[in-house]
């Protein structure tokens, strides 16, 4: 038996499962339980506390608003005693843990994968639990605890976070190899707006650098704003799915060489260097938050990200 089963309380427990699954049933599989324990646990909480946590519809199990106010810090409070185990654990020298990173989604594909192969192999039993999401969300899910490290591009707000490891990198438009674009050193982001592009959603680090540099000549008469060019032919919150599309020939992209390491190599994507002054670098950061304490897990972690950045530069 677990130490966290033994003495975090059942009935908490069985909440914050049921909450998150959305239905009795779904949780009982997720604790491998009856559903009756399940919702015997959870009446008893009701009962206990004197409100109801849940609108039950048919098998769907929607939170109250006293229920999504426990819920806030059934989390905090399990979580807290996850990292306790943890670090136990680890000065038992047992080293275990656990660490839970969010990353966008560029990191995502190339340079992650290869610092988790490399930590995984000098550290096999901690465990790393991934997400995958826009850069805001990352920061987000850093200030709110859902993750203990984050991998960011630009954040509006430092407020609460320290930097770990923080990168200026280049940003660039990307085409294929046959597109007009193709052979130039280096272009403006009047020159791409002449051809079909893709635009970053909202949400992605990029938007914003963007609109800004575009702010600066949205009135110049040499850009023919009622030209169906003018506009992008894809808006996305995905950079794979735009490198894609300009891999394809389609159109012109937006990012940096993060992500897209392959592509360049092989030859089916061009990166040009962006020469708009108004353009920033975007900024690469390792964040977590101020006020906690990191678990060893997470402290090996991090370490191992900024070793491995030092030693395998970006740009």
């Amino acid at each position: 038996m677990r130490i966290d089963d033994a003495f975090v309380s059942t009935a908490f427990r069985y909440f914050a499962a049921t909450a998150e699954a959305g239905s009795i049933r779904a949780a009982a599989r997720e604790l491998n339980i009856a559903s009756s324990a399940v919702n015997r646990q959870i009446l008893m909480l009701e009962e206990a506390l004197g409100m109801q946590l849940f609108e039950r519809t048919g098998r769907t199990m929607l939170l109250t608003e006293s229920g999504q106010v426990l819920l806030t810090q059934t989390k905090v409070s399990l979580q807290d005693y996850e990292d306790a185990l943890g670090v136990i654990d680890e000065l038992k020298g047992l080293q275990r843990g656990r660490v839970r990173i969010a990353t966008a989604e560029s990191v995502s594909v190339n340079l992650l994968p290869k610092i988790l192969a490399d930590f995984s192999e000098k550290y096999p039993s901690i465990e790393i639990l991934l997400t995958v999401t826009v850069a805001d969300s990352v920061t987000e899910m850093v200030h709110s605890r859902e993750a203990d490290l984050g991998f960011t591009y630009n954040p509006t707000t430092l407020d609460g976070l320290d930097i770990g490891f923080e990168e200026s990198i280049e940003v660039g438009a990307i085409v294929s190899s046959t597109h007009p674009l193709a052979k130039k050193k280096n272009v403006d982001l009047k020159e791409c707006f002449q051809h079909p592009y893709a635009y970053p959603a909202r949400g992605l680090s990029l938007r914003l650098a963007l609109d800004t540099a575009i702010d600066g000549f949205s009135n110049d008469s040499s850009i023919n704003t009622s030209s169906p060019t003018s506009k992008p032919i894809l808006e996305a919150n995905s950079l794979r799915v735009m490198a894609a599309m300009a891999q394809e020939g389609r159109c012109v992209a937006f990012q940096t060489r993060v992500g897209i390491e392959h592509h360049l190599k092989s030859g089916a994507l061009t990166f040009l260097p962006l020469t708009d002054k108004s353009l920033p670098m975007d900024r690469l950061m390792l964040i977590r938050q101020s006020a906690r304490t990191p678990s060893p897990a997470t402290q090996m972690f991090e370490s191992h990200v900024v070793e491995y950045l030092k030693t395998h530069p970006i740009n």
